[in-house]
């Protein structure tokens, strides 16, 4: 029964009409490239040494495109419906700071300059969209690096991205459903907060 009403639930957003946005998803991801160039570009031996103003910088940037409670809820889905509000809340605070961390560690490592945002080939009128990008890394390699965004007000929101294929999502709600499973939710917010503010992790 809940899977038929969840099914019903799903299927009346997908018929809600999606208001179109004032730019499109391109030109979204391309003020977010525009951006970091800025801020980034030259300045690689600069913000490995000083990570605090890597994250800053990217934090400027990104913070308000990005849904933190929805890419939040997404991740830990019914272990999100369980917890009281104060637990959402640090949950929040120290997952958007990990992954601000583990995000900036990739981005260090592009070459700016290099980022390619690939033609849009969706529909822009769907509920969640993709745009496609190519980068070239310091290393030699290349990569890609997709920005997955859903409308909101006049322009959008990310709600994931996906390196070479593999989405920050589902990989960490894999992780974090295992972690939860053997540990408890408490102790996952409480690893987070460490990591956060210095402590282990990736």
């Amino acid at each position: 029964m809940k899977g038929l009403v969840f099914a019903l639930i799903v299927t009346a957003c997908m018929l809600v009409p999606v208001q179109a946005a004032a730019e499109t998803p391109n030109e979204f991801v391309g003020q977010i490239v525009d951006e970091l160039t800025e801020c980034m570009e030259g300045r690689r031996d600069e913000l490995l040494d000083d990570p605090a103003t890597l994250h800053a910088l990217i934090d400027d940037v990104l913070l308000p495109r990005f849904d933190q409670r929805g890419f939040a809820s997404s991740i830990l889905r019914e272990h999100w419906e369980t917890a009281n509000e104060d637990q959402q809340t640090r949950f929040v605070a120290a997952f958007y700071s990990v992954l601000l961390r583990r995000y900036a560690k990739r981005l260090i490592d592009i070459k700016m300059d290099s980022v390619k945002i690939l033609p849009f080939r969706g529909n822009i009128n769907r509920p969640v969209v993709v745009v496609k990008t190519h980068v070239d890394l310091v290393d030699g390699t290349d990569a890609s690096l997709n920005y997955v965004l859903i409308p909101h007000d006049s322009s959008w929101w990310i709600i994931d991205v996906k390196i070479n294929g593999a989405s920050y999502v589902t990989n960490l709600r894999t992780q974090f459903s295992k972690e939860i499973d053997e540990t408890s939710f408490e102790k996952l917010i409480g690893r987070l907060e460490a990591e956060a503010s210095g402590g282990a992790g990736e």
